[in-house]
This record gives structure tokens, sequence and C-alpha cells, in this order.
């Protein structure tokens, strides 16, 4: 039997042998791919709680309180009376945000003196915070335009100069991607490669790094080698743990192809470019993260090490990538660190085929960079379970 059969039989049998081994390559991921999809399901934040603080009591101002009650986005969930409560509630989190209306509001307005509405908003939460303002401004936008219209129509001025005078120029938006601003396919189909990512590199430094801590690196390495033959070459090793990572690697491709068109397919998120292409993108990303943590189990032979080298690569690999903060406004080591991340290139591929809908030609340079280093890796792993297989002493250590 050839190198590669026989280590991929045995990595089947080792993981049907362990339920914890297996859990982590099949059902623990599509538990949590399932999970991460049902909590964007929303597609976006609606109801978000606010508080009034209403310093005014007239007519403007409850005209205020029922607009901001019937905007979708806000839900008013209570009735401040002072400062102490509007800052109680916002420190204990009850509320998002607190819409303060002055005293004499209506008054003022009435003079031409204008008046102010202040929100107190928790800017620490980012996204909360920005819907809310988006919100308000927007209640508040309204109100204002409708009190100016009911003035100037009062002194006379006709309503079709009306609009013109209100807004002589006006900001046109067009939204070419993602026009509905849905956090699904904006967040969830990033998340879903991420999360691969890291799991595929513990599953690489787990698998070889195991059979450093159970002493059967030999026994792995040397399985259906006749007494009598050669010593175990680099080919040899090579073709062994090719074997050993094909199993984790189809589960896991599985699981993330099966989170991905459920988003396109059931939850109708539309590819515009190519879901092969971002397939085959996928395969090549699981494919690097196997061998880079088979790499780090293979040059330090220690599991220990390896996991930890791979919660320190992969954990923070979707904060770098720019999904969540622009890769241009980084650092120039941030970006650096950033562009050295292979989820980075992949995460670009995925939305410009997803999103975007750009050619294949455009993002041939991504798949082919990262089946590059994933060779690259592997040639490192087997390089070290090479000298690691001489070396039994190193054995057995965590």
């Amino acid at each position: 039997m050839s190198p590669f059969a026989a280590s991929l039989r045995r990595e089947w049998r080792r993981l049907r042998a362990s339920p914890w081994d297996w859990a982590m390559v099949s059902w623990v991921p599509m538990l949590a791919l399932g999970l991460m999809c049902w909590i964007f399901s929303a597609g976006q934040p609606y109801r978000l709680p606010i508080a009034v603080w209403n310093e005014d009591h007239s007519s403007l101002s409850r005209q205020l309180v029922r607009m901001l009650e019937a905007t979708p986005g806000l839900e008013l969930r209570q009735v401040v009376l002072n400062r102490g409560e509007a800052a109680e509630a916002l420190q204990r989190m009850d509320v998002y945000g607190v819409v303060h209306i002055p005293p004499d509001l209506a008054r003022d307005v009435k003079q031409g003196a204008g008046g102010a509405i202040t929100l107190l908003h928790n800017a620490q939460l980012a996204t909360a915070s920005s819907l809310l303002q988006r919100d308000v401004r927007q209640v508040v936008g309204t109100l204002s335009a409708g009190v100016e219209m009911q003035a100037a129509a009062k002194r006379g001025s006709p309503h079709q100069v009306l609009r013109v005078q209100m807004e002589p120029i006006k900001t046109q938006l067009v939204a070419l991607f993602n026009v509905s601003t849905n956090y699904e396919l904006f967040l969830a189909a990033a998340l879903v490669p991420a999360l691969i990512h890291i799991l595929a590199m513990t599953a690489g430094a787990w698998s070889v790094g195991r059979e450093l801590r159970e002493r059967t690196l030999g026994q792995w390495l040397n399985e259906g080698l006749s007494p009598d033959g050669q010593p175990t070459g680099l080919a040899r090793v090579a073709a062994a743990l090719l074997g050993k990572l094909l199993p984790p690697a189809v589960l896991l491709w599985g699981c993330g192809m099966a989170a991905l068109l459920y988003l396109a397919q059931l939850r109708g998120w539309a590819v515009a470019g190519s879901m092969a292409w971002i397939g085959l993108g996928l395969a090549a990303l699981v494919l690097l993260s196997l061998a880079a943590g088979a790499a780090l189990a293979g040059i330090t032979l220690s599991l220990r090490t390896a996991l930890s080298g791979t919660g320190l690569l992969s954990a923070p690999a979707f904060a770098f990538s720019g999904v969540g903060f622009p890769l241009l406004a980084m650092t120039g080591s941030a970006r650096g660190w950033a562009l050295s991340m292979p989820y980075t290139h992949y995460a670009r591929l995925q939305i410009e085929q997803w999103q975007m809908g750009a050619p294949v030609a455009q993002t041939l340079p991504v798949v082919c960079g990262l089946l590059l280093a994933a060779l690259v890796l592997l040639a490192l792993a087997s390089v070290g379970l090479w000298r690691g297989l001489q070396r039994p002493d190193k054995w057995g250590g965590r």
C-alpha cells in the first residue's frame, strides 16, 4: 500500500475511534456555522431601545416623540425626567441612547431662533451608535423641514419653489454592492470562512502534533513499510502528510460550502460572480490552513507550541482582513501583517466574486497565491517531520 493510502486509512480510523476528534471536524463546525448564520439572520438591527428626556412638553415635542416611536429602527423604551435618570439608563445599558428635547423648544422655533435636539449615545457600541445617529438625524431633519415648509407657506412662498429653497443642492448616494446594507451578507458570509480558517489550522496542528505527543510518529510515517525496506524518505513523509490532512480538509471544506450555499440559495443572497470559483478559493484556504498548522507542529515538534502559534495567527485574521476595519486606513505595520495573512486575500476573493461580480481573471492571482503558499508550507512540514523522525528524544512532549 502507498504511504498516502496507508496514512489516509489510518487517519480515518483514528477519527472514527475518537469522538472528540471527529466532532472537531464534523458536527461542531456545522453547529458553530449554524449558530453564526442564525445570529445574523435578522439582517439589520431593528428596534434599538432609546429613552426620551422631554423638557418642553409642547405639541412640537410630542410630534417629535411620535415620529421617533414610528421609526422602525428605534424603540422608545422609557421616558426619563432628569439628567441623573438619563445617565443611569445609559450606564445600565437599558437603552443605547437618550434623546433630549430642551425646554422652550417650540417657543424658540416660532421666534426664529431655532432649537437643538441632543442625542446622548453610547459610542462604545459603534454599530448601535451609528444606527441611532442616522435614524435620529433623519427624524429631526424631517421634522425641521416640515416646520420650515409650513412657515414658508404661511409667508406666501409658492409650493413649487419650497423644495428648491429647502435643498438647493442634493446629494445622490448610489450603493453599488450590498444595496440593502444587510449584515447577514456583509458579516455572516465573511465570518464563515474565517471560522473554517481557525478550525483548519487547529486541526492541522492537532492531527500532526498528536502523533508526537503519543510517540507514534515513527509508527505513522513507517506504516506499510517492510522491516527490511529503505528508511523513510522525504517523499514518503510528504505523501503520508497529505493522506493525514485529506479527511479534515474534505470535512471542513464541506462544512464551509454548506454554510455559504445556505446563504446563497436558501437565504436568497445571489452570487454575482462564480460560486464555483469561491468554492475553489475556499478549498485553497482550507488546504493552506491545514498545512500551516502541520508546519507549526513539524517545525517545533511540540503540540502545545503548535496550538499556541495557531491561535496567534488565525484568531485575529478576521480583524486584520479589511472587512471590519478598512485595510487602507491601517498603519503600515498593521497593513503588512494583514497582507501576510491568507484570510485577507481569500476575503477579497469572496467579496469580489459574491457581491461585486468581478471577472475570474481578477481573482486568479489570489487562488494561485494560496495554492503556492500551501505547497511551501506542506514542504516545510514534511522537512520538519522528516527531521523529527530521526530524533525520537523529542517525541512524547506536550
